[in-house]
């Protein structure tokens, strides 16, 4: 990644977190948030588009209207009622999410109303049955205190959470209802002019201060991060749902360097004075008949029209690189992809892909091209492409004014993808089925009374340091985990040593998620099963790693399982000494050049035949026994 000077480019960063809150119930009803993945019933439904009040039509829900999906909802009787159907009006507000939201408003010295009103925020991808998120405004101003510096915030908001994504495939999309109305804080912080590497700071100070009320949900995907990204005064880019710290600095570095490649690319633009109009498309289908290209000629036997655009003095546009990756014919591909058409293929990147030179001749012959002109070919469904290609011209035509806002996602390597179009103001309306709540004097000095209770991040850290007796370094590791609540249970047994609960939660567990295994597929009670395991004596302490391993990488799923495939279990003493026994008969010769320094090399000959079935500390003290005795 080339080097870039965040202060010249003028980058500004607001941050929003949105926090689950830890109530175990939902927002507007009395069912608990269980996630499970057994759904005793399923519906489906389209969404539509409507106007606001005012008789406006919102961006980003046309844009999602064009995708034509079906939903699919998943439901579980434990875990969801007629309210998340949509079924039936929402019931009154959950009291104690309401009390939580007063605290932490008040923790960031933001200014509570007195009178609070649900909003419907409108949503169309399929989250919401309602096609909308209730929402409402508790508080606005106050600051958060970062390294001795205020960072503003702008807001504090009390909502529903949305319904957890199964699976997007191209014409359906699949939820399940468990997580739609768990009720969340979002903090809208001010907009700083500041490094990557200081927004990870702000963000890890905001979600210690909300870790400290010990009231907020731990977990994966309880906490997540919308970052919004500008430099040099342009257009403003969301890019959604961070669920970890550390990518955050490195998604923000890579939007500055996009954003920053798309206005040097919109500079060499503006000198070109680029025009396109409807007349630029033309209907290439029969052009191609002929085309050897897998990918044409798949398109044309699902009786698919291709089309190419002309676009005027554009030779070399798609393919210019002002940072590494970063080039308009990847953004114009990732906007195409998000019709359900599979891509383009522009005239930087030709012959290629089986479009051969004779075919791009051909092109060039009916576009009736000059030299110095592009094209770009899009094949797709009739009812689709026209909606695809008004959009690559209107991409094409933004790209001389610089950066288009727009939504972006995060993808695993620390890349943004487009989203959707931002939403315009028309998006939000007043909820009419919930009368407007009010707040009471009594409940706001309660909560100044609580968050000035409340202890501090230090204070924390320092209780957890002399309950567990650990070392600063893993209480704080263990508290900005999503395993502290897990970690206190599982410390409960007091034949669980506090040190080798927090290493193997903070370091173990990371170190497998780094090596690229799921740590969404190891669950909470997983983790508690092989610990209880572990302080029974069943299991040596070496077989939890390969047990979580076996688990995270989808091959079992639950421990009675992984134990099995991965052979751990206890090893009785007789078994024990049998086989070591055996080793030093083998290693006679070793044992007596040696001596006791033999006890390396037949330790890695031990640990093969006994990994997870005896700890290495054990093996250890006999083997050295043994050969002290001969």
């Amino acid at each position: 990644m080339a080097e870039i000077d965040f202060e010249k480019i003028g980058l500004k960063v607001g941050l929003e977190i949105h926090q689950q809150l830890n109530t175990n119930k939902k927002l507007f009803c009395k069912c608990r948030p269980i996630e499970s993945d057994e759904y005793t019933e399923k519906f489906s439904r389209r969404l539509r588009t409507a106007k606001s009040e005012l008789g406006e039509l919102d961006p980003a829900a046309l844009f999602e209207k064009t995708k034509s999906k079906k939903i699919s909802y998943y439901a579980n009787s434990q875990s969801s009622c007629l309210v998340e159907k949509d079924d039936e009006p929402p019931h009154e507000l959950d009291h104690d999410a309401k009390k939580i939201s007063l605290l932490i408003s008040s923790m960031l010295e933001s200014k509570i109303f007195s009178e609070i009103h649900v909003m419907r925020k409108t949503v169309i991808d399929g989250s919401n049955t309602s096609g909308f998120q209730r929402t409402m405004l508790v508080s606005q101003g106050g600051n958060l205190k970062v390294n001795g510096k205020n960072v503003g915030v702008q807001a504090v908001c009390l909502e529903e959470d949305a319904a957890k994504l199964l699976k997007d495939e191209q014409n359906e999309r699949n939820y399940s209802l468990d997580r739609l109305g768990i009720p969340l804080v979002e903090i809208a912080l001010e907009p700083v002019s500041t490094k990557p590497s200081e927004v990870k700071e702000i963000a890890l100070t905001l979600g210690r201060l909300l870790r400290a009320t010990r009231m907020v949900k731990r977990g994966i995907g309880s906490i997540r991060q919308d970052v919004n990204i500008s430099v040099m005064n342009s257009g403003v880019v969301e890019v959604k749902g961070v669920q970890q710290l550390d990518q955050l600095e490195k998604i923000i570095g890579y939007e500055a360097k996009r954003q920053h490649g798309l206005i040097l690319i919109a500079e060499k633009l503006k000198k070109l004075s680029i025009t396109i109009t409807k007349e630029d498309v033309f209907d290439i289908t029969e052009v191609f008949k002929d085309c050897e290209s897998k990918i044409i000629q798949n398109a044309l036997k699902s009786k698919a029209k291709i089309k190419a655009i002309r676009i005027r003095n554009f030779s070399g546009m798609f393919s210019f690189e002002p940072y590494s990756g970063i080039r308009l014919g990847k953004e114009i591909g990732q906007l195409v992809r998000f019709f359900g058409i599979g891509g383009v293929f522009h005239s930087d990147e030709l012959p290629n892909y089986g479009i051969n030179d004779s075919d791009v001749d051909r092109v060039k012959k009916h576009l009736e091209l000059a030299d110095g002109d592009g094209f770009l070919i899009i094949a797709g469904e009739d009812s689709k492409l026209d909606y695809a290609i008004d959009s690559i011209i209107k991409r094409i035509q933004d790209a001389a004014n610089g950066v288009p806002a727009e939504t972006r996602a995060v993808t695993q390597e620390g890349e943004t993808v487009f989203l959707r179009p931002r939403p315009g103001a028309s998006r939000m309306y007043p909820e009419t089925d919930i009368p407007s709540i009010s707040v009471i004097p009594e409940e706001v000095k309660l909560a100044r009374d609580t968050a000035d209770a409340t202890k501090s991040w230090d204070e924390s850290i320092a209780e957890i340091q002399q309950k567990y007796s650990l070392n600063s370094q893993l209480s704080e590791q263990i508290f900005d985990s999503v395993y502290m609540e897990l970690f206190e249970k599982i410390c409960e047994n007091k034949k669980n040593s506090p040190n080798f609960v927090a290493s193997i939660l903070c370091s173990s567990i990371t170190n497998l998620e780094r090596k690229g295994f799921d740590c969404t597929l190891l669950k909470p009670e997983h983790i508690i099963e092989s610990f209880e395991l572990l302080a029974s004596g069943k299991i040596p302490k070496e077989s939890l790693e390969i047990i979580f391993e076996n688990i995270m990488s989808g091959k079992s799923e639950n421990v009675a399982i992984a134990m099995q495939n991965t052979d751990v279990s206890s090893m009785n003493e007789d078994e024990l000494n049998g086989i070591l026994d055996e080793i030093i008969q083998n290693n006679t010769e070793l044992v007596k050049k040696l001596g006791e320094n033999a006890v390396t090399t037949l330790m890695g000959i031990a640990m093969k035949q006994v990994r997870g079935k005896v700890s290495g500390q054990t093996v250890n003290v006999l083997l050295r026994k043994k050969i002290s005795e001969l």
